[in-house]
């Protein structure tokens, strides 16, 4: 088939060399000595001779989407901050088993090539890679004409990282009397958003709209980038000072708060989150009233202001949270973790195939 007719078809090649023209420096800035034949190859080359020098290196490895948040992306065309939720949802999946991310590849399909638009996208998957120490070592853009809109994508991502196998965090390093440190989200993350739609859509307000309840073009308020917690928890993982009192790390994603903790806790172990100890950011009040409903209904959908769990041994847990605060994070004591015998009814128990701890979210939300 020639050139010609492919852009006959809608398949437009120029475009796509353009976008990787212009998307060439930000990937580039991502590569350390590591990296190996540069930019553009078939396949990325990542030298991992440094892995001599573990006893037993474990690959971790994780993928991931945005999910209809890049339908608000869209919706006001403002396309440079989804590709830090891409990395969010991604890399920081990898740091919970207590790996450092190595690498990290993208693909971007869409209803056609727009260069700027698609550069915009991989520049801050880029700097979100950059920023999490991963290496951006390849990529793919591919243009779906007829099965796509023109203005539709979608991104998705890959990783992988190392941990030592006696250094791996899970729920088997949980004891009784560990304290749970819950990390502040910035905003919705990339979760829940067929929820913000639907609501947004039965109360008639569009992205464009500036909303005094929201503090801000609705949209651009909706976009807040998923908060990054891959480099702060490297720094308290790796600080001599703090070795080996990390027991355990769940990201707050899709299942909401309680089932994703239970995840990480070993049968027979139980939490009470107090919700008392943090206020929900104030995006998730105003769509929790648009909807009708209480922020307790949401706990299953939303992270409300929760983005990674840590449970850390308690003598502990003040240093964490000190290291953290000096990263950026904002983090508190949220719960602790009890072995006792206990009655489970209203806890909810292990998730997505875990037959894990049990968790329930106890109190009312600070306000």
């Amino acid at each position: 088939m020639s050139n010609a007719s492919y852009a006959a078809a809608g398949v437009d090649t120029t475009a796509g060399d353009l976008a990787v023209s212009l998307m060439k420096e930000a990937v580039s800035n991502t590569h350390g000595p590591e990296v190996l034949g540069g930019f553009g190859g078939f396949a990325g080359l990542y030298d991992v001779s440094f892995l001599t020098g573990y006893t037993r290196p474990l690959l971790a490895t994780s993928t991931d989407g945005v999910g209809t948040k890049v339908a608000i992306a869209q919706a006001i065309d403002k396309h440079d901050t989804i590709g830090q939720d891409l990395v969010g949802m991604v890399v920081d999946d990898i740091i919970v088993v207590g790996a450092r991310p190595l690498f990290m590849t993208d693909y971007i399909a869409c209803g056609k090539v727009v260069p700027e638009r698609i550069a915009d996208i991989v520049a801050g998957i880029a700097r979100a890679c950059a920023a999490t120490g991963t290496a951006l070592v390849g990529g793919e853009t591919a243009e779906h004409p007829g099965l796509l809109g023109v203005d539709d994508y979608d991104v998705a991502g890959a990783a992988t990282g190392v941990v030592e196998a006696d250094q791996v965090l899970g729920a088997e390093k949980v004891r009784h009397g560990d304290v749970v440190v819950a990390l502040a989200s910035s905003g919705l993350h990339s979760n829940g958003y067929s929820l913000v739609r639907h609501i947004l859509a039965n109360r008639g307000i569009g992205y464009t709209d500036t909303s005094a309840d929201f503090g801000g073009v609705v949209g651009e308020v909706l976009l807040e980038p998923t908060r990054l917690y891959t480099g702060p928890l490297l720094g308290v993982i790796s600080d001599p000072e703090l070795a080996g009192v990390v027991h355990s790390l769940s990201h707050v994603t899709g299942g909401g708060i309680a089932a994703n903790l239970a995840r990480v806790l070993p049968l027979g172990a139980w939490v009470e989150v107090d919700r008392s100890t943090w206020s929900p950011s104030p995006v998730f009040r105003v769509l929790s009233e648009l909807a009708g409903s209480s922020l307790e209904s949401a706990e299953g959908t939303w992270n409300l202001g929760v983005g990674m769990f840590a449970v850390v041994a308690a003598e502990s847990a003040s240093s964490v949270i000190a290291r953290l605060a000096t990263e950026g994070v904002p983090a508190w004591v949220a719960g602790r973790v009890s072995t006792a015998p206990h009655d489970l009814a209203g806890f909810e128990q292990g998730a997505k195939g875990v037959n894990g701890g049990a968790v329930r979210l106890v109190g009312g939300y600070a306000l």
